[in-house]
């Protein structure tokens, strides 16, 4: 027995203070019970770390560890509590757990790990052969923790970007923040209307930081415009390519749809169109050569996409890229095509944001990144009901936060 006790001091090594003064098992619940007794004679006040003297124990309080072998590992104590100079009593801070959990923080460590690995609470609940509960609580509380933690204060935002993420079935939007450079999301609000972004943006920065942005890239959005222009005086809105290829992509697939009714050249070409040319399989390079020798009015739409894509980082200056973007508008209108048409008319309607999306390098890449791991998320935990959780597993994954205790 000596040595069992030995070997899991050697093991679990909680510190010098602490000893495991006996280890018991029941082999039916597959459970291991350790017995760890403070042995140390000096106590001190877990707020102001002075000396304080040894008061009492509190009752015998039960704490999960990390499995040995095929049991599940328990760590029993009774905290001593102490007298402080204040006269206040206290229970003295543990240092392997945290006093309000039933958990070690190694076990935490353990599961924030394979959270990080798995993207999946379930799972990683049945890899620790835990509930759901724990798992869902050490992700809440561990993206708590890593938000206190960020300071980032002093930190001279000049560029960031806005996206929205659906999160559940209907009209349900969160609005995501994040900072390209870092590729870090720096918070999420529910909802994307101006109250709700205006609320989003004044506690994600300081009244500095919003004075020193510079550029904002994000959809067209009017509720998005609105309070960056009111809240973020100083920069200037961008329209970003991948949101702009976006609705012309749109255009394109509502015109093949309209034209698929009479030309049975365009079945099954959806794809064929919509794809980068040089991500299409063989078969759909030859039903894309077909349909872009053809005259078809969604060959035409799939032109105009193209010569939009053109004007991208060939020009430097606003006035030139302004000139630039009406010769195409202009061009792409005359074609009488009213699918495209609606989407020009938009263009034109935020002209500013779009030229600066021409002459500006800066675009919602590392959003879109963003949004396609968030999305990742959304598939894997099959789906989120309630904001702040999906909140807090964005953050955890993609917050670029400190979690561990």
């Amino acid at each position: 027995m000596d040595f069992t006790k030995d070997f899991f001091n050697l093991l679990l090594d909680f510190g010098d203070e602490w000893v495991i003064t006996k280890v018991e098992t029941d082999h039916r619940k597959f459970h291991v019970y350790l017995y760890l007794d403070y042995i140390s004679d000096y106590y001190e006040d877990p707020d102001t770390m002075e000396r304080a003297s040894l008061y009492d124990h509190v009752e015998q309080r039960e704490w999960r560890h990390l499995d040995i072998l095929q049991y599940k590992s328990y760590v029993r104590c009774r905290i001593p509590r102490v007298k402080c100079k204040d006269g206040a009593v206290k229970q003295i801070a543990l240092g392997w757990a945290d006093k309000h959990d039933r958990h070690t923080f190694h076990f935490e460590i353990r599961v924030i790990n394979l959270l990080q690995a798995t993207k999946n609470q379930t799972k990683t609940a049945e890899f620790m052969n835990c509930g759901f509960r724990i798992v869902n609580r050490i992700l809440h509380r561990s993206t708590e923790r890593g938000m206190q933690r960020r300071d980032v204060s002093t930190v001279p935002f000049e560029h960031i970007s806005i996206d929205e993420k659906s999160f559940k079935k209907g009209h349900n939007y969160v609005t995501v923040i994040s900072h390209p450079r870092s590729g870090a999301v720096l918070d999420v609000g529910e909802g994307r209307n101006q109250e709700s972004v205006k609320q989003l943006l004044l506690s994600t920065f300081n009244e500095q930081q919003r004075q020193s942005i510079n550029t904002v890239s994000m959809d067209m959005w009017k509720a998005y415009i609105n309070s960056a222009e009111e809240n973020c005086p100083n920069a200037e809105i961008v329209h970003d390519k991948f949101h702009l290829i976006a609705y012309l992509n749109k255009s394109i697939d509502m015109v093949r749809r309209r034209e698929v009714k009479y030309n049975d050249a365009l079945i099954d070409s959806r794809y064929a169109i919509l794809k980068n040319e040089e991500n299409l399989t063989e078969k759909q390079r030859e039903k894309f050569a077909l349909i872009k020798s053809a005259n078809f009015e969604v060959s035409k739409v799939w032109h105009i996409r193209e010569n939009f894509r053109e004007l991208f980082g060939f020009c430097n200056n606003e006035k030139e890229a302004g000139q630039l973007f009406v010769s195409w508008a202009q061009d792409s209108f005359m074609k009488g095509i009213k699918e495209v048409n609606k989407v020009i008319l938009m263009f034109v309607s935020h002209l500013r944001g779009v030229v600066n999306a021409l002459i500006s390098n800066l675009n919602n890449a590392m959003a879109e990144r963003l949004n396609g791991k968030i999305q990742e998320i959304k598939l894997v935990g099959r789906g989120y009901r309630k904001f702040v959780n999906f909140r807090s597993a964005i953050l955890f994954f993609h917050g670029a936060l400190d979690l561990y205790p």
